[in-house]
């Protein structure tokens, strides 16, 4: 079985909390906690690269209440990561893609720290959009062969984008069908799952029912 390229749009927090009659926010620590489980699967299921929508350009025009407290759990997830010997252990490199320029100096100076730590792992590759919206990358990419006078081609575009490898598949929880403006240019051949629970309630089952139903699509990839 080949290793996996997989991406995630971490939908329902929010509805899972209102459920629970909590404020919509404190959906966000049930959404965390969750991440810690999926770590394990990915391990289990042999999935080499995961690249995670936990943020978007969009997200930053939810009430002020809510995005200060959506940036405690960022921070505190990201001091754990610090922490976590799995990381180490299982060489996990973490990328972080998007506009972190955007994000308080407190986060970025830990997201540093996590790129520098593990900058030379290869085993695993885990990707976190944070501050991420898919137009604002390709445009960002244009720039940049602009910037540096590369030929436009699809060659050059790939390899300046934030990240260019492309998912086999994503997974969207939460019920909603549409892609959100995630990896616009990397997912044009994925395939896709739209899955009704809420973030809070995936588990390592609904995670292996992909990876069973990806294996038995037919992929043509335009032909």
């Amino acid at each position: 079985m080949k290793k996996l390229n997989i991406g995630i749009i971490l939908d329902g927090n929010r509805r899972f909390a209102k459920r629970l009659m909590k404020e919509p926010w404190k959906g966000h620590e049930y959404g965390a906690k969750k991440l810690n489980s999926l770590l394990e699967w990915c391990k289990e299921f042999k999935i080499k690269e995961l690249t995670l929508y936990c943020l978007s350009i969009e997200n930053f025009n939810r009430p002020k209440k809510e995005f200060n407290y959506l940036m405690k759990v960022f921070k505190k997830e990201a001091e754990n990561i610090l922490k976590d010997p799995r990381i180490d252990k299982e060489k996990i490199k973490i990328n972080f893609i998007g506009k972190i320029n955007l994000l308080d100096k407190d986060l970025q100076g830990l997201i540093k720290k996590i790129k520098n730590k593990t900058k030379s792992y290869k085993n695993h590759i885990i990707n976190i959009a944070i501050a991420y919206g898919g137009r604002q990358e390709i445009i960002n990419t244009i720039k940049k062969l602009i910037k540096f006078k590369k030929p436009i081609n699809e060659k050059n575009f790939q390899k300046e984008l934030w990240i260019s490898n492309e998912p086999d598949f994503i997974i969207r929880t939460g019920g909603e069908k549409r892609t959100s403006n995630f990896l616009p240019w990397q997912s044009t051949y994925s395939e896709w799952f739209f899955l009704d629970k809420m973030w809070p309630e995936f588990e390592k089952k609904d995670l292996q029912n992909c990876i069973q139903e990806f294996y038995t699509r037919q992929r043509r990839f335009g032909k």
